[in-house]
């Protein structure tokens, strides 16, 4: 289970947008905090070097000669840093010559006493003045780490009176008490302006995400909206389609019910009188056949009923063979196979060919529309490959995929070109174009002249839902 997923976008907006926040706070507050303590050390020690050199600097010009301090020098320096307030703020203090001897000292132990020359100490020979806190590690520092953990140090140089080259370079050590007050001030002033600006800048995102999450939130319910009236449009859709794939499927049996029913009619109406008519224009025309009379163009009245018996039998024969095209076999008890071989078989009968027949794969049982269907469009191709390319190696194919049978029809006859099909009114096409699509299937031809024909379809293999409404 999601452990973020009882909470609502605003809140997790707002919690991560308060750690980011948070931690930029810490980040600022710190970078802030350190700058103001190298800020006040660095003002505290120039404050102090000013100070120094304007007390101290005069006791050291003897360095000038020979680079020693006189004894009248030294005596000067140690009542300077004893017993002024100087002293006070001062804890230990040492003059360093440039080959980084010590020159006086507060610890007497380390005059005349030479030690590496260090960044800081090089940085105030030329010219600068450097301060920082000393953890007093040094090994000249031997005296003060004894009494204190660490001290302000500063390095400053000692110039001479007019010609304002570098003698010496004073070092002085201040205790960390007045900084830390200082910095206690300075630290509370900074972390309550980091803080108040941090608080404000969450207050003003807290208004955006609220605002953007009730936007979002009235988008979220208008897209729901409209997800659910497309849902509904959808079922209806869906519900009007299958309504209509079962209207088209009764309809395709209805159709061959009406035919069935027109041939029946075509035999025994107009059917059954042609014959009658043939059968009494025989006895007629044995009687009349010896009749010297004529009736126009030398004609006898022989002669003329032997024409009409002609025409009486030719329309005869007519009327069936159209009746027998409109009758459709009983294939409601047929699997799909049987369908497919009965109609493939009337066809090789009446037009003396042979057709391949390749219909292994496929299911037995298929609704009555179906192969109905399947039937006609068997016959209807059938026979116009017959007649536009003369059966030249005609065969047909069946398959089962995807919940729907697809049918093959193809030949190696003469062919055409599928764009004129409009033109010339190939009405056999678009008949079984339209049985295929009313089934919800699909109908396509693809021909090329001299290089014959395939017609594919395919027929949904669903059964169609009793209609009770």
């Amino acid at each position: 289970m999601n452990p973020f997923a009882r909470f609502s976008l605003v809140r997790l907006l707002l919690a991560g947008g308060a750690v980011i926040l948070l931690v930029g706070m810490m980040f600022v507050g710190t970078w802030v905090e350190r700058e103001i303590e190298t800020g006040v050390i660095n003002r505290a020690g120039l404050v102090t070097s000013l100070y120094v050199d304007s007390f101290v600097s005069p006791h050291l010009q003897s360095l000038a000669g020979g680079g020693q301090l006189r004894d009248v020098d030294r005596a000067a320096l140690d009542r300077l840093l004893t017993g002024t307030s100087l002293g006070r703020h001062i804890v230990a203090f040492k003059v360093w010559a440039p080959d980084g001897r010590i020159l006086y000292s507060t610890n007497p132990a380390l005059v005349g006493r030479r030690f590496p020359v260090k960044p800081s100490l090089a940085s105030a020979f030329a010219g600068h003045v450097y301060s920082q806190i000393a953890d007093l590690t040094e090994a000249e520092n031997e005296f003060e780490r004894q009494h204190w953990p660490r001290l302000i140090e500063t390095y400053a140089p000692v110039r001479a009176g007019h010609a304002g080259t570098i003698l010496a370079v004073s070092e002085f050590y201040q205790t960390t008490d007045d900084l830390a007050q200082e910095m206690r001030a300075a630290r509370l002033r900074s972390w309550l302006m980091v803080s108040t600006a941090t608080l404000v800048m969450f207050l003003l995102l807290a208004a955006l995400v609220r605002r953007a999450s009730n936007t979002i939130v009235t988008q979220q319910t208008e897209l729901r909206d409209k997800v659910a009236q497309l849902t509904a449009l959808l079922a209806q859709n869906e519900q009007l389609h299958e309504r209509v794939r079962r209207a088209a499927g009764r309809t395709t049996a209805l159709n061959e019910k009406f035919l069935h029913r027109i041939a029946a009619d075509l035999h025994d109406g107009p059917g059954q009188g042609l014959a009658l008519a043939l059968m009494r224009m025989e006895s007629l025309a044995e009687v009349c056949s010896t009749c010297p009379a004529t009736v126009a163009m030398k004609r006898t009245v022989g002669d003329e009923f032997r024409t009409v018996h002609g025409a009486l039998q030719s329309a005869l024969e007519d009327l069936r063979a159209i009746s027998a095209g409109l009758h459709l076999p009983e294939i409601e008890q047929l699997s799909l196979a049987e369908t497919a071989h009965r109609a493939v078989r009337d066809y090789e009968r009446k037009a003396g060919a042979t057709v391949a027949l390749n219909a292994d794969d496929v299911p037995v049982e298929a609704p009555l529309p179906v192969k109905i269907t399947l039937f006609r469009l068997l016959q209807e191709s059938l026979a116009n490959g017959f007649r536009h390319a003369g059966g030249s190696d005609q065969h047909v194919a069946l398959m089962r995929r995807d919940g729907k049978l697809l049918v093959e029809v193809g030949d190696h006859g003469a062919g055409f070109d599928p764009r004129s099909v409009s033109a010339n009114g190939h009405l056999g096409l678009a008949g079984m174009r339209e049985r295929v699509e009313i089934l919800g299937g699909t109908f396509s031809v693809e021909s090329t002249p001299s290089r014959g024909t395939v017609i594919r379809a395919a027929l949904p293999l669903a059964p169609l839902e009793a209609d009770h409404e």
